[in-house]
């Protein structure tokens, strides 16, 4: 058994969000941060290793940069890295984006007792999409937003949050999860796992390597292939600076009421 994680380096948002002229986020410009959903998901990963002592294997795709966020999370436990990188897979949407992890996951190999998992969703986007696409176009029968997780044999028992409560639903394997951030706590990588981390493999696919899977056609992968258009992107207006009001009693409400109406609040 492998459980294959999906992980995402992303711009860390709390700071300035650069933006190029054709709406895509200028990458080279920003920090970068391992996805926080992904690391739920690396961490749901590395537990069914240390109950199981299966194979961990983490999948990204992005530009030759992000070899250091699979050495990363190498340093956590995770066995084996796949960089896919091209000049190609640049610009994906959400569609092309899953059309390419489908693909090199697929080519990579994915047997009966195998399991993939996902957060779900990413900060960059927010959107939940590429967890669910991957699953449809590998064919795989998936769970969405995963509060906890049991395994029996070849059956995983899920409790699926929703927002006025939760389903609880039996899935065979091979299946693919996605994780809410509730469902763990994602471990520190350890001395020990850095110095680790840089014997670990790790596997590189590129266009190459993808191009002749069914999934990848120039038009169906990168900018052009990309159905979804960004009509703009812009960083929001920092927000002013709050009123604290002191004191209690009818003197301090009196004062937030007539504040309050000023602002034609009430």
């Amino acid at each position: 058994m492998k459980i294959i994680v999906t992980v995402k380096q992303v711009p860390d948002t709390s700071g300035k969000v650069a933006v190029n002229p054709d709406g895509t986020l200028n990458r080279a410009s920003m920090e970068t941060i391992i996805n926080p959903d992904d690391l739920n998901a690396t961490e749901a990963a590395l537990k069914l290793k240390d109950e199981y002592g299966c194979k961990v294997v983490a999948f990204t795709m992005g530009p030759p940069p992000a070899e250091g966020m699979l050495r990363e999370l190498m340093a956590m436990g995770v066995d084996e890295g796949v960089l896919i990188t091209a000049r190609e897979f640049g610009g994906s949407d959400t569609y092309a984006t899953s059309q390419i992890i489908a693909a090199a996951i697929d080519t990579y190999g994915i047997d009966e007792d195998d399991i993939v998992i996902c957060g779900r969703q990413a900060i960059d986007g927010d959107t939940a999409q590429v967890g669910p696409q991957i699953a449809e176009k590998l064919h795989l029968p998936q769970v969405s937003y995963a509060g906890e997780l049991v395994k029996e044999g070849n059956t995983l028992t899920i409790k699926r949050m929703l927002e006025d409560g939760y389903m609880t639903i039996k899935v065979k394997t091979p299946c693919l999860i996605t994780c809410i951030k509730e469902l763990n706590e994602p471990r520190y990588l350890s001395v020990h796992g850095a110095f680790e981390a840089y014997s670990k493999p790790l596997v590189i696919m590129d266009y190459a390597a993808l191009k002749d899977h069914p999934l990848i056609d120039e038009t169906t992968i990168g900018l052009k292939g990309s159905p979804t258009n960004i009509f703009k992107s812009f960083t929001p207006p920092q927000k002013g600076v709050g009123m604290m009001l002191e004191g209690a009693g009818k003197e301090t409400t009196d004062k937030l009421a007539g504040i309050l109406a000023a602002k034609h609040i009430i």
